[in-house]
């Protein structure tokens, strides 16, 4: 690790744009570009935003989202495609490393997505949410351990969890084992209240103080007339409010920069990463302060899939005994 480095991150609190997956890709260019002007490396955006989050999910019974369900298939990104190929591109052109969260459709299935892109424009990771919570289980398909990875970027060691996969604490570790130096949050935000807010606040300032990193968090963000878009309903649209808390935050647990907390912006700070060996001399979890004789983690980091071609089997050959010598018989 260079304990000399400092790197400019943000992170975007933003509204998408609603039912389209090309309008809020061009936010997301708008906002990586505006970002290159305040000379920031690395950006990250918040929880499938591209195309939406599946606000409806959590404000209309499985009965009746159907058509809104269907509506988010149409908008879905592939990986490869030209969602992807838009963004690499744009990281490419600014050397800036973007973190994207989206709703990913393979086939049938679509998935919590959350995309890294290197400041070069190479897609490096693409994992998915390893457990939908709650209504999300009615959207996405689970996600598998070759998304527990960290990624070594141009600005450092990055890792990646969304929402309250960071309330399973042995997903968290396996990032911290890999040594995470910046660990990149993703939530939908405008969801559950107040409440919402402060829990977020309370864990990624917790994951930072544990892992010794710097953890950079964003929340999308939806206006009053996207409320009405998703219900009619103004008790549920009272649901889809307040739950922002767009920040970035030091190993040592202290906001770098006041949070965003209303509506749309950047939380923009530098990180010295000689605050890691700061406080990792006083507390390592994966280091001296961790006792693997006693407590150990396994991780099955292996990619699943429906299908595998099972291994070739030779055919005998003409000469072998298996095909010259008679077969034999049991004896009466």
């Amino acid at each position: 690790m260079d304990h000399e480095k400092a790197v400019r991150a943000a992170a975007v609190q933003i509204s998408p744009v609603l039912f389209s997956r090309e309008g809020t890709t061009e936010k997301v260019l708008d906002a990586i570009a505006s970002a290159a002007q305040e000379e920031v490396q690395l950006i990250v955006f918040p929880e499938t935003f591209v195309p939406y989050y599946p606000y409806f999910s959590f404000v209309q019974p499985p009965v009746v989202m159907g058509k809104a369900h269907m509506q988010l298939y149409e908008e879905a990104v592939t990986v490869p495609g030209a969602v992807v190929d838009a963004i690499s591109r744009a990281a490419r052109s600014y050397e800036m490393v973007v973190v994207l969260g989206v709703n990913e459709r393979e086939g049938g299935s679509l998935y919590n997505t959350q995309l890294i892109f290197d400041a070069d424009g190479t897609l490096g990771l693409k994992r998915r949410k390893i457990t939908p919570t709650y209504h999300e289980r009615m959207v996405w398909g689970q996600g598998d351990g070759a998304g527990l990875a960290v990624l070594e970027t141009a600005v450092g060691r990055l890792g990646a969890l969304a929402c309250w996969e960071h309330y399973n604490p042995l997903a968290r570790y396996a990032l911290m084992a890999q040594q995470e130096e910046i660990h990149c949050g993703q939530f939908p935000g405008s969801m559950v209240g107040q409440i919402f807010a402060d829990q977020m606040e309370v864990t990624m300032r917790h994951h930072a103080l544990e892992s010794g990193c710097f953890v950079v968090n964003a929340t999308g963000w939806l206006t009053p007339e996207q409320k009405q878009q998703i219900t009619a309903d103004e008790k549920l649209q009272k649901v889809l409010s307040g739950g922002c808390y767009t920040a970035i935050i030091s190993p040592e647990g202290v906001p770098l920069c006041d949070p965003v907390t209303e509506g749309e912006g950047m939380a923009i700070a530098d990180l010295d990463f000689s605050l890691i060996t700061k406080r990792k001399r006083m507390m390592d979890s994966v280091g001296h302060y961790s006792r693997p004789d006693l407590l150990q983690l396994q991780v099955n980091q292996q990619a699943w899939a429906v299908m595998q071609s099972a291994p070739t089997v030779p055919l005998p050959e003409q000469d072998s005994p298996l095909s010259s010598e008679p077969i034999p018989h049991p004896v009466d």
